[in-house]
């Protein structure tokens, strides 16, 4: 049986949205809805908590998620790549002899989803043989078709200028956008990667009203409200 670590990943500062990771969400911190989910897997052989902050690390500690280190400091700034998150736990789970076959991350962003969601995504990441699965949902935007940029006179011009274009959506090549339900990575190759595009992608695709990333207060009051009618939309 492979052994699968979830880990979850949540640092104490947040620009978009302040403390947004203890923000309360309907009775309880925004992060213990993520703890709770990740409990409810029964294929996780451990869960642990990265973070910089001793105060999330306390609420860990009472929902019974391991933390088995405090995060350094460069991998908590704004411009910190997650990916250096990963690589070092995945090096402190190496050195105590307790390297996964697979890992599963969950950021706390995404308190919608479902468990049966990461049920699905891991059954499809151990069918395929791929490097790393993500979670995905229809675009809102097609960069084929009506996204626009600022060129240096801020005007605006469309993002996309190749010579063919496109007078319809329908027409555009179809494009998806990533959700924050779940990441599935090899071990083995997060450590040896600087991306995981670098590899072989799967993905899993979910609607979007199960896929909200917060990362600012309008999508917090979105997710709650989402929440609160029981995403039944």
């Amino acid at each position: 049986m492979k052994k699968i670590t979830c880990l979850i990943c949540a640092r104490g500062g947040s620009k978009g949205l302040k403390n947004k990771n203890i923000k309360k969400f309907h009775g309880k911190h925004l992060i213990e809805w993520t703890f709770k989910i990740a409990k409810s897997i029964d294929k996780f052989s451990n869960i642990i908590l990265s973070t910089d902050s001793q105060k999330i690390a306390n609420i860990a500690k009472k929902n019974r998620i391991e933390v088995p280190f405090l995060r350094p400091k460069n991998l908590a700034k704004d411009n910190s790549k997650e990916i250096n998150v990963w690589k070092h736990a995945l090096k402190y789970l190496k050195k105590i002899d307790k390297f996964p076959d697979i890992l599963v991350i969950l950021p706390v962003t995404s308190p919608l989803r479902k468990k049966i969601h990461i049920d699905q995504a891991i059954k499809k990441f151990e069918k395929s043989k791929s490097d790393a699965l993500i979670t995905i949902k229809e675009s809102d935007r097609n960069p084929y078709f009506n996204m626009v940029k600022l060129n240096k006179n801020k005007h605006a011009q469309i993002v996309n200028n190749k010579k063919k274009s496109f007078a319809r959506r329908q027409d555009a090549p179809k494009v998806y956008s990533m959700s924050t339900i779940c990441f599935i990575l090899k071990p083995k190759f997060i450590l040896k990667t600087k991306n995981i595009f670098n590899g072989k992608v799967s993905t899993i695709l979910f609607h979007k009203k199960y896929s909200v990333d917060i990362d600012d207060n309008y999508d917090f009051v979105i997710a709650e409200t989402l929440f609160k009618k029981k995403i039944s939309i």
